[in-house]
C-alpha cells in the first residue's frame, strides 16, 4: 500500500469510512497502523434507570457500528455488582455513578483501584421522593420535613443507592440544606434503584433519592410524592458517567475512544427531538432494560412533571444527554465536587489533592479525541461553578475550604 493511501485511511479515522473500504485493504491498513479498536465487542453494564438511555441507544441504533465496535449492554442488579464487575474485568465499562468511580479510586466503599471516567452521560433527572405517610402528617417539602422531625421524635429512614454515589450525596446535601443531619437526625440505608418503590410500599423508608423512572413510579402507585428534583438542588448537575478501570483505557485506548464517540452520538440523537425521546422511552421500557411502562418513563423524559400532590409543571432542566455537547464533557470540577462531599461526610478522612485526583480519573484526553470524531464542541476550560439549593457557591479553586465550610457535616 502506498504511503499516500495509508495516510488517507489513517486521517479518515474509524468514523464512517471503513464500510467503504474493501475488506482486504481495511484489514491491512488497520494492522499496520492503529486507529482500529483493539476490542471489537465491548460489554457495558447498566442499571435499570432512564439515564442508561444513551448506552442502550448507542447499541440499538447502531451508533457503535460507525466506530468499528459492537456495544453489548449488560443489565446489572445493583451498583455494588457494577463496582465488582468493573474491578474484576467482567464488564469493560459501565453506566455508573460518578461518586462510585471516585470511591473506588480513593479506596472507600469497596476495593481500591485506579479508575477512569470517559464522559458524563447525563445532567439532571433524579428526585427526592417522600412517602404519602409523611404527606398525611403535613410534609410537602424539606422545611416541613425538618419541622416534623424536630416536633415528632422517631426513627426516620432515607434511602440512597450506593454509599459514595450521586444519590447518597444528593440526599445528604438536601437533608442538610434543610437543617437535617443525615446521620444524626435520621437513618440512611442503601437500596438498589428498582427496589426503591417496593421498599417504600412496605414501610421500610420515609424517603429516597434515586433516578427516574422510580420517583414517578412511586407517584403513579400513590405511595410517594416528589419534594424536589435534583435539578432544584443543582441545575445541570453531573450524574451518571461512562466509567471503566484505568487499566482498560491503557490496554484498549482506541476502544475507549470508540465507545465514548458512539455514546456521545447516541446522546446527541436523543436530545435532537421530542420524538427521539419518545422512541427512546419506548425502547428502554422493555424488560431487557428498565422494565417499566413507557408512560411512566416518558413524562419526565419530556420535562413534564407532576409532584403527586397537586403541582404540575414543564421543567426546562429535565434530563439531558447532550445539550450541544455541554452534558458529555467530564469537567474536572465535577469530580472534585464529589470528593469534597466524601470529605464532608467522613468517607475521606483527610483532604486529597482534589485537582490531581480529578486529572487522573477524568480522562479528558480520551474525551477530546471522541469529541473530534463526533464534532462535539469543547468548553473553554475544564471547570465550572454552580450555586446549589442552599445558596452556597461551588468553585473548584477553593475545594479544601469548601469541603470544611459546611455547618452540618461529619467531624
Amino acid at each position: 500500500m502506498s504511503v499516500q493511501r495509508r495516510n488517507f485511511l489513517k486521517n479518515a479515522g474509524a468514523a464512517g469510512l471503513m464500510s467503504m473500504v474493501p475488506e482486504a485493504v481495511r484489514t491491512g491498513a488497520w494492522a499496520a497502523g492503529s486507529d482500529a479498536p483493539e476490542k471489537k465487542e465491548v460489554k457495558i453494564g447498566f442499571i435499570p434507570l432512564t439515564d442508561c438511555s444513551s448506552v442502550v441507544m448507542a447499541s440499538v441504533m447502531e451508533f457503535d457500528k460507525k466506530y468499528g465496535i459492537k456495544i453489548v449492554p449488560s443489565k446489572e442488579a445493583s451498583w455494588a455488582a457494577v463496582r465488582d464487575k468493573l474491578v474484576n474485568g467482567e464488564l469493560d465499562a459501565s453506566h455508573v455513578l460518578y461518586g462510585l468511580i471516585y470511591g473506588v479510586q480513593m479506596g472507600i466503599g469497596g476495593p481500591k483501584r485506579d479508575m477512569a471516567i470517559l464522559m458524563n452521560l447525563n445532567h439532571n433527572g433524579q428526585a427526592f421522593t417522600l412517602s404519602r405517610k409523611l404527606y398525611e402528617k403535613g410534609v410537602k417539602d424539606g422545611s416541613s420535613l425538618s419541622e416534623l422531625i424536630r416536633k415528632e421524635k422517631g426513627e426516620y429512614t432515607f434511602a440512597q443507592t450506593f454509599p459514595t454515589g450521586t444519590h447518597a450525596m444528593w440526599i445528604y446535601y438536601w437533608l442538610a440544606a434543610n437543617g437535617i443531619h443525615p446521620f444524626q437526625d435520621v437513618k440512611a440505608i442503601v437500596v438498589p434503584p428498582p427496589q426503591m418503590v417496593a421498599n417504600m410500599r412496605v414501610g421500610n423508608m420515609d424517603g429516597f433519592c434515586v433516578g427516574e423512572p422510580w420517583n414517578y413510579r412511586a407517584i403513579m402507585d400513590k405511595i410517594g410524592f416528589t419534594a424536589n428534583t435534583t435539578q432544584d438542588l443543582w441545575k445541570d448537575h453531573p450524574e451518571k458517567t461512562l466509567g471503566c478501570t484505568a487499566e482498560f483505557v491503557e490496554k484498549y485506548p482506541n476502544t475507549a475512544r470508540a465507545m465514548t464517540a458512539a455514546i456521545i452520538d447516541a446522546g446527541r440523537w436523543i436530545d435532537a427531538s421530542l420524538s427521539n425521546r419518545q422512541k427512546t422511552a419506548e425502547v428502554v421500557s422493555d424488560k431487557s432494560y428498565v422494565n417499566c411502562e413507557k408512560d411512566v418513563i416518558v413524562a419526565r423524559m419530556l420535562g413534564r412533571y407532576d409532584n403527586g400532590i397537586g403541582k404540575t409543571w414543564d421543567d426546562p432542566n429535565y434530563m439531558k444527554f447532550y445539550n450541544d455537547g455541554y452534558v458529555t464533557y467530564p469537567y474536572l470540577s465535577d469530580g472534585m465536587w464529589f470528593m469534597t462531599q466524601h470529605r464532608r461526610w467522613g468517607l475521606l478522612k483527610e483532604d486529597p489533592d482534589y485537582l490531581a485526583v480529578a486529572k487522573k480519573v477524568n480522562r479528558i484526553d480520551v474525551y477530546k479525541q471522541a469529541a473530534e470524531l463526533t464534532k462535539t464542541p469543547l468548553p473553554k476550560e475544564p471547570f465550572r461553578t454552580a450555586k446549589l439549593i442552599d445558596g452556597v457557591v461551588w468553585d473548584a479553586k477553593s475545594a479544601k475550604t469548601y469541603a470544611s465550610s459546611f455547618k452540618i457535616k461529619v467531624a
